[in-house]
């Protein structure tokens, strides 16, 4: 689930990079930056919903 939410915010970073009318090192590194904070979001999401409902 986390490796999911990370690609969607892999994908917002370098959406976010272009808008503000950046080149492809800028999207990349926003996709990276992005990706990484989503997929630590999801990761803490997953644990906290396993520890809660399971």
């Amino acid at each position: 689930m986390y490796i999911i939410i990370g690609l969607i915010g892999a994908f917002i970073g370098a959406r976010t990079a272009k808008k503000h009318k950046g080149n492809k090192i800028d999207m990349l590194q926003y996709a990276v930056g992005f990706g990484i904070l989503f997929g630590v979001l999801g990761l803490m999401g997953t644990i906290v919903f396993h520890r809660t409902f399971l």
